[in-house]
């Protein structure tokens, strides 16, 4: 990974809230960057890599579902390239901020679901 590369190019495309705060999502290349400011440092804050190919995959395999989780993303898109629930909790949030998921605040348990538009 080179850091130069990814930060030259990067362009703003939305933002998408979770239980506790907001993430920023950037394009750069054939990555997205999702960050988010720390809550207990100041001037800190996170960012994770997020592969275009992976979004893409995920939004094509799963348009039109309703209900997904992290957790259940993980499970089911090993193949796909989904590491971990992190990783797919990122990919939803890519998601949400590009306009192509919403978050479904319905259910009232401690995961977060997504929705999935439709192709």
């Amino acid at each position: 990974m080179n850091i130069r590369s990814l930060a030259r190019g990067l362009t703003y495309r939305g933002q998408a809230s979770g239980k506790r705060q907001t993430y920023y999502v950037f394009e750069s290349g054939d990555v997205y960057v999702v960050m988010s400011a720390s809550r207990t440092k100041r001037a800190s804050g996170y960012f994770n890599l997020v592969s275009r190919a992976a979004v893409d995959r995920i939004r094509r395999s799963y348009a039109g579902k309703q209900d997904v989780t992290a957790k259940a993303l993980a499970a089911r898109s090993r193949a796909a390239g989904v590491r971990d629930a992190l990783q797919a909790l990122n990919i939803l949030y890519v998601l949400v901020a590009t306009g192509a998921a919403k978050r479904d605040d319905r259910y009232q348990d401690t995961r977060l679901h997504f929705n999935i538009a439709g192709r």
